[in-house]
């Protein structure tokens, strides 16, 4: 019995070390050597080196400056420690009463905007954290960036088509734009937009005006 004891505690030990010391620090010293920026979350820094985000997590955009991303019901909104969607069914109330209230926000913030609103605009994701849109989705937005920063809609169409990225390998996934992104081309190329002032009951002036 005690040998049998001492050969499981030892393996124990040994599969303990192995696995749970030699194999993540292996695996974190290849991924920091090997691509150090996907290994410390794909963070995204403007153009002073400051970080702003990630390519993984979207962002709420209210200022019309900027491209909107999906909505989002992790937690208040793209919380990376609340992942989900909403798990409201087809004949929920409460999912078609904030689809309708989304899409008339959208139709009024976008009166220019050409044909009908496209659906990632409405519908969450399934994480809640979804950083990209649809092509489509990007360009449908684009007459209410350009009145907001007064220039010709041509010039931030060039900036989107820019930033597209296609299917991964060519075959995975749909074409997209990464709204971070795009958000930071279009401050590279035209200027940061004036901040929009905070409501009248913010609580304070850390309100987020992006």
């Amino acid at each position: 019995m005690r040998k049998e004891m001492l050969v499981a505690l030892r393996a124990t030990f040994v599969t303990l070390v192995l696995t749970g010391l030699v194999y993540p620090l292996v695996m974190t010293g290849l991924a920091q050597a090997i691509f150090p920026g996907k290994a410390n979350g794909s963070l995204v820094r403007d153009e002073k080196g400051s970080v702003v985000g990630s390519e993984l997590i979207g962002q709420v955009f209210t200022n019309p400056s900027y491209l909107q991303g999906r909505p989002s019901a992790a937690g208040n909104g793209y919380d990376p420690t609340a992942s989900s969607g909403s798990n409201l069914g087809p004949t929920s109330k409460k999912l078609r009463d904030r689809a309708t209230a989304d899409l008339e926000r959208l139709h009024k913030e976008n009166p220019d905007a050409p044909g009908p609103v496209p659906d990632d605009l409405i519908t969450t994701s399934a994480s809640g954290l979804d950083p990209d849109l649809s092509p489509a989705a990007a360009m449908w937005q684009v007459p209410r960036i350009a009145r907001a920063r007064q220039v010709a809609p041509d010039r931030i169409t060039e900036v989107i088509r820019s930033r597209i990225e296609g299917r991964d390998l060519g075959v995975f996934g749909e074409p997209r734009v990464n709204v971070l992104g795009v958000n930071l081309a279009l401050d590279q190329q035209f200027g940061k937009p004036t901040p929009l002032a905070p409501p009248a009951t913010a609580p304070s002036a850390l309100q987020l005006t992006k």
